[in-house]
């Protein structure tokens, strides 16, 4: 019989461990099956999929991204084909 505490070999008549002396008499207290990894890791997949579900509605609250935002071309004349202004126009005012 080997010990479930250390691993060690001992006699099947044996009360206790040689090494180091758990009473092999009393079985472990509890051993998952299959059955109890799979409720679990069902119950686990169902959170993570409620959990995506509500950010994702929270996050459709929120403002649009600035990628989808209207944004006027004279603050970002770097990003395409946009008809640059001329440098006095670029300036700030004069105060």
């Amino acid at each position: 019989m080997k010990c479930m505490n250390c691993g060690q070999e001992n006699k099947d008549a044996a009360k206790a461990c040689r090494k180091c002396s758990r009473d092999l008499a009393t079985p472990p207290a509890w051993f998952p099956d299959g059955k109890w990894h799979l409720k679990t890791l069902g119950i686990i997949y169902a959170c993570l999929v409620v959990f995506y579900f509500g950010v994702s509605f929270i996050l459709k609250s929120l403002p649009k991204p600035y990628h989808i935002r209207k944004i006027p071309i004279e603050m970002t004349p770097w990003l395409g084909k946009a008809k640059y202004l001329p440098e006095d126009q670029l300036k700030a005012p004069a105060k």
